[in-house]
């Protein structure tokens, strides 16, 4: 049975498939499903490789009857033809008391579970695309509505044009909006999320990520003149150079996949589209993988663990960047 994003969370069921293209909003809807019911549930999150305590934890039995379980498996796009069957035959017989929610975001559309989990008529469906700009400035605005955030209507399409499909990072820019405004309520206009959103210089700090992501040593100038000179926020530097990394780290993985799009895919967009194709090849996979760790330790010493300024702590995660091999 296939539902809508809209229908899905009044539905009740014992097993839910959720896949498309849209991962943050294959999760955000997961987790919703994983913690209804009462609070004594056992709930799990778990990859392919655990299905087998999901089973146990199914089938355990209590003091006074058997305990209820909600699971929720991450990664089914990559299950192994094993781990699919394994999960077929979860699905078949799944219990009413429980709750099996299967993830697949990104899943192949010609890959043989995912024909077998469609033809699967009890089975609860639901596909996330990615949503057209208009749908994502609509939710972005019903988002923005419950926090009681008071955004012009110029500074809401600018989120939407600059966050278009990324749930996350709006999210995380909301909570920046929450702290700014202090349950004051007064009208938040462009000047401010173009701050949060680093659209002071957005130019220069394209300039700058490309520099990090093509290993140039012009990245240092760049920095200290957006900090320096341009009063650019350095938490805004590390949130766009971190997209810029993770999606090197996405291309790469798609691009190793053979996917026929790996730019989309990996959610490139706009001038990034042109440079991350060259940029990739800078780097091994697994230095990308230290990179994205790197700067969660920068941005610990943004928010206060650091006695060094923040343009020291920058400079430092971007020298380590530089190297052939990043620390």
């Amino acid at each position: 049975m296939k539902l809508s994003p809209a229908k899905l969370l009044e539905s009740s069921g014992s097993a839910y498939y959720l896949y498309g293209e849209d991962f943050d909003a294959v999760f955000e809807a997961a987790d919703v499903l994983l913690q209804q019911g009462e609070s004594e549930i056992t709930r799990l999150r778990v990859d392919c490789s655990e299905l087998e305590r999901v089973e146990v934890e199914s089938r355990s039995q209590g003091l006074f009857g058997p305990s209820r379980c909600y699971a929720l498996i991450r990664n089914a796009e990559s299950a192994s033809p094993k781990q699919g069957d394994h999960l077929l035959k979860m699905v078949s017989e799944a219990r009413e008391e429980n709750r099996l929610i299967i993830c697949a975001p990104g899943i192949a559309w010609k890959k043989a579970l995912h024909k077998k989990m469609q033809a699967e008529s009890d089975l609860i469906q639901c596909e996330f695309n990615i949503p057209t700009p208009a749908a994502f400035a609509q939710w972005l605005a019903g988002e923005l509505s419950k926090q009681q955030l008071n955004i012009s209507d110029e500074a809401i399409h600018m989120m939407g044009e600059r966050l278009h499909g990324l749930r996350a990072a709006a999210r995380q820019l909301i909570e920046r909006l929450k702290l700014y405004d202090g349950g004051e309520g007064e009208k938040i206009g462009m000047d401010i999320v173009g701050d949060l959103l680093g659209e002071r210089s957005p130019e220069d700090i394209e300039a700058y990520c490309h520099a990090v992501a093509s290993r140039d040593s012009a990245a240092l100038g760049l920095l200290r003149r957006l900090v320096n000179e341009q009063q650019v926020s350095e938490v805004q530097l590390l949130s766009w150079l971190g997209t810029r990394i993770n999606q090197l780290l996405m291309y790469r993985w798609y691009e190793s996949q053979r996917e026929r799009n790996s730019l989309q895919k990996a959610r490139v967009f706009g001038d990034a589209r042109r440079r991350v194709p060259q940029e990739s090849k800078c780097w091994k996979g697994s230095e990308l993988s230290q990179a994205m760790k790197r700067m969660v330790v920068a941005e610990k010493l943004l928010k206060g663990a650091s006695v060094e300024s923040k343009l020291v702590v920058l400079e430092r995660m971007t020298l380590d960047l530089l190297k052939e091999s990043v620390a």
